[in-house]
């Protein structure tokens, strides 16, 4: 980790960890841990304040999200993260959560990322490269895809865990169809008013969705739109 970063940018995450515990954001020692692990500074753009608590554009009219809604991600989906399990983040951005699924779940887990942007898939391998994460990248067990999001990664379903960083108009059922049972996604929704969901697929198959908290997301939608 030394050999990636400074000690400024050690201390400055570690600040912000323990800024999102006193604010109760962070609830469990396993979401502090790996946020802990998984330097921020490492994905966010060059120049830009990376420890606070804030959205930031990564270009492409997209933005990597505040550090305390990947902090509330990380919290819903700290049971579906175990050891050994599997999980889709769906535009995947930078690569910073989806680094930190790949902590939580382990060697022995599958995570993969799906992004549609080319050059956000080539800059979130450099970003994983230089952290923590970068030997399940190397071993295969962390994978990002240049892919629609809209429609999953079905070859690796079904995922114990689905995060989608963008807001969906509504839930797509592909995302639903590849989602484990037992398993839940998070994913905001709607267009100029937002609420995170919470999807959990029952062990029967049934689904069951409440809303978390409101929130406000860059729109889930297609290359083209995106860019224009």
């Amino acid at each position: 980790m030394e050999h990636f970063r400074s000690r400024g940018s050690i201390d400055k995450n570690k600040a912000l960890v323990e800024h999102l515990q006193y604010y109760g954001i962070i609830k469990s020692g396993k979401v502090a841990e790996v946020m802990d692990v998984i330097d921020r500074g490492e994905f966010a753009p060059s120049g830009c304040p990376a420890y606070d608590d804030s959205p930031m554009p990564i270009g492409y009219n997209a933005t990597i999200s505040a550090p305390h809604m990947h902090a509330t991600c990380l919290q819903l989906l700290e049971e579906h993260l175990q050891p050994g399990m599997r999980a889709l983040d769906v535009g995947s951005g930078t690569g910073y959560l989806t680094a930190c699924f790949a902590i939580m779940v382990g060697a022995q887990g599958l995570v993969v990322g799906v992004e549609h942007i080319p050059q956000l898939v080539a800059l979130s391998i450099e970003n994983i490269n230089k952290s923590s994460a970068a030997a399940f990248l190397k071993e295969g067990s962390l994978s990002i895809k240049l892919a629609d999001g809209q429609l999953g990664w079905p070859d690796s379903a079904p995922y114990d865990a689905i995060h989608v960083g963008a807001a969906a108009r509504e839930i797509p059922q592909s995302l639903i169809d590849q989602l484990k049972p037992g398993g839940r996604m998070v994913i905001p929704v709607g267009d100029l008013f937002q609420d995170l969901k919470v999807v959990d697929k029952n062990l029967d198959g049934s689904v069951s969705i409440r809303s978390e908290m409101s929130v406000r997301y860059v729109p889930l939608t297609s290359l083209e739109a995106q860019l224009s």
